[in-house]
């Protein structure tokens, strides 16, 4: 039997929630955490738009993040985790310091300034308003926050893209991703290896125009370093469904994030292969439940 929940939100204490601005083609998504947990990064591609990560890094002074901020708008949006941290900072939430509690949100971008709208970005009021719409119910997916005004391709040809989240199952092992699809490769199904999402022509400008980011969380009590591999290994779920993946003009990069309170043994093979599957399985839904939108057609319509 299917579980009534297979994204992102089946894991304990997490909530996801989409700011959405359909006209102009972009939104944000916030993955919020009940109490600050443990939390790491790798960023592959070479066009990267991010805020905060070095904070993730092994060895950091702060070693846990209280939300995640996803966000379209290219640089410009990472305005939208000051929103992020307004309502994190109004519940007392953050890192204490001696002038108060200080929210850690780190994020990432991707560039959709080519559809719709581009004066129009995610700002601060788009970041609270996405954190103030999180819920533990199952992920929205396709043309939805971060999704918004994501593709697939560049240049002629291009196809929609959008936001997919999934589950992975490996015995006690519950691994959760959520996924936003800009690729500049082409979507395939790592189970069959047939092309799922791919762009019908290549010409035209876009170079540094893509990036496929995203986040896993795993069901085990891990340290930071613990999840930095688990975050690696997740780029491999990535590049199995993208190729190519982590070019010049992707901006690749994926949070790892531990939802587990309970000790005991962790075998980090097999936790990072649950959340590689999950990336994967994340990625493919991305691309199939996009829907057509800016003139663009999309997988499936």
């Amino acid at each position: 039997m299917a579980d009534a929940n297979s994204t992102l939100t089946a894991l304990p204490g997490i909530r996801v929630g989409h700011w959405t601005d359909a006209a102009a083609g972009t939104g944000c998504t916030v993955v919020l955490f009940d109490r600050a947990v443990p939390a790491a990064v790798d960023v592959r591609g070479s066009a990267p738009g991010t805020r905060e990560t070095d904070a993730l890094h092994p060895g950091g002074l702060v070693a846990q993040a209280d939300a995640l901020l996803l966000t379209g708008g290219s640089a410009y949006g990472l305005a939208a985790a000051d929103g992020v941290m307004r309502y994190l900072e109004a519940r007392g939430r953050g890192f204490p310091t001696s002038a108060g509690p200080v929210p850690i949100v780190p994020g990432a971008v991707v560039y959709d300034l080519s559809v719709g709208d581009p004066s129009i970005r995610p700002d601060a009021a788009a970041g609270e308003a996405a954190t103030d719409a999180a819920s533990s119910g199952p992920v929205a997916q396709g043309n939805v926050g971060a999704g918004t005004g994501a593709t697939i391709g560049f240049g002629n040809g291009r196809l929609k893209g959008g936001l997919g989240s999934a589950l992975a199952r490996d015995a006690d092992v519950l691994a959760g991703a959520l996924a936003v699809v800009n690729p500049a490769g082409a979507v395939h199904d790592p189970r069959t290896g047939r092309p799922v999402a791919a762009a019908s022509g290549r010409s035209g400008s876009g170079l540094g125009e893509n990036t496929t980011i995203g986040v896993v969380a795993v069901n085990a009590a891990l340290e930071r370093w613990q999840l930095r591999k688990i975050a690696e290994m997740s780029h491999d779920g990535l590049a199995r469904a993208v190729r190519p993946a982590h070019g010049m003009s992707d901006g690749d990069t994926i949070f790892a994030v531990s939802a587990g309170t309970g000790a005991g043994s962790v075998d980090l093979t097999t936790l990072g292969h649950a959340a590689a599957e999950a990336f994967s399985a994340a990625v493919v839904h991305g691309a199939l439940c996009a829907r057509p939108a800016y003139g663009l057609p999309a997988a499936q319509a």
